[in-house]
């Protein structure tokens, strides 16, 4: 029992020190981790076989908080942290796993040579990042008056991805900014992850068939095509075959009763004939 209590005097001593010399330390190390994933905090010495003591702290609203070190064979006082943390004496470094938002902010890296009572003090900046979905992009366009001009079209285009962090704004490709408007933005951390979900729609007047795509961190939403020139709806082209059909039909009907109607068969010549002999031989007999 006297083990541990010894251990947690001689850090409140140390912690003592460190805030005295916490001044000294050098330009901060910036590290960057995944969220959900690894990453490892090393803190600088030329030889760690020297080392006595090894403390990384995490300053939380202006105070530093122990998270986890080594005092040669002593035992460090237990805390949340050493669940998910562990210490490399070899290389003065600690490895933090399973990351979340809250780890974020800066760190300090206490050493302590053998004999030496003021520490070696280092700046660790962790910065915690996630990517977010790719991006889901949906157009809506219309046609409208436009003045005494004819009409003109306009697109509605969303843009939303979600999971990702830190919070980040959309950009869009391909558009003319001075034809675009923002007409909804919107943005929520969630609860528990503090990942983000980003979403924004707005308003583009078209002034020639575009490529368009939207990106969110460093997603990107596949390419779309808006402001189309209009075709006639597959109805209108159909109705407008059938009635060519129908009056080349009824064309060539007249055609074929009208050339059919100046033709004689042999037969009903003959037919004539003969009754133009009858008539001539009868009018022989009266005469």
């Amino acid at each position: 029992m006297k083990k541990p209590v010894c251990s947690l005097l001689a850090l409140v001593m140390t912690m003592l020190l460190l805030a005295a010399a916490s001044g000294d330390s050098d330009t901060a190390m910036n590290i960057k981790a995944v969220l959900g994933h690894s990453v490892t905090f090393r803190c600088p010495s030329n030889h760690s076989e020297a080392v006595e003591r090894l403390y990384i702290q995490k300053i939380i609203n202006d105070k530093e908080k122990f998270i986890n070190g080594f005092y040669k064979d002593r035992d460090m006082p237990w805390n949340e942290y050493q669940i998910r943390t562990k210490v490399n004496k070899m290389d003065l470094s600690m490895e933090m796993r399973n990351v979340s938002v809250s780890d974020e902010g800066l760190y300090k890296c206490y050493i302590f040579d053998i004999g030496v009572t003021n520490p070696k003090v280092s700046d660790i900046i962790l910065e915690v990042t996630a990517e977010y979905s790719a991006p889901t992009i949906t157009p809506d366009c219309t046609e409208h008056r436009r003045g005494v001009s004819g009409t003109g079209m306009s697109c509605d285009l969303s843009c939303s991805a979600v999971g990702g962090y830190p919070q980040s704004t959309i950009r869009w490709t391909g558009l003319n900014p001075s034809l675009t408007n923002v007409i909804y933005n919107w943005s929520s951390a969630h609860n528990d992850s503090k990942t983000w979900t980003i979403n924004q729609t707005i308003t583009y007047n078209c002034d020639q068939q575009t490529n368009v795509s939207c990106a969110i961190g460093g997603a990107v939403s596949h390419t779309i095509t808006i402001c189309k020139t209009q075709s006639f709806p597959l109805k209108v082209i159909a109705a407008i075959a059938f009635v060519l059909v129908f009056a080349l039909l009824l064309i060539f009907v007249v055609v074929m009763k009208c050339f059919c109607g100046r033709q004689h068969t042999p037969e009903d010549q003959s037919g004539d004939v003969n009754v133009s002999l009858t008539e001539y031989r009868s009018q022989l007999k009266s005469v």
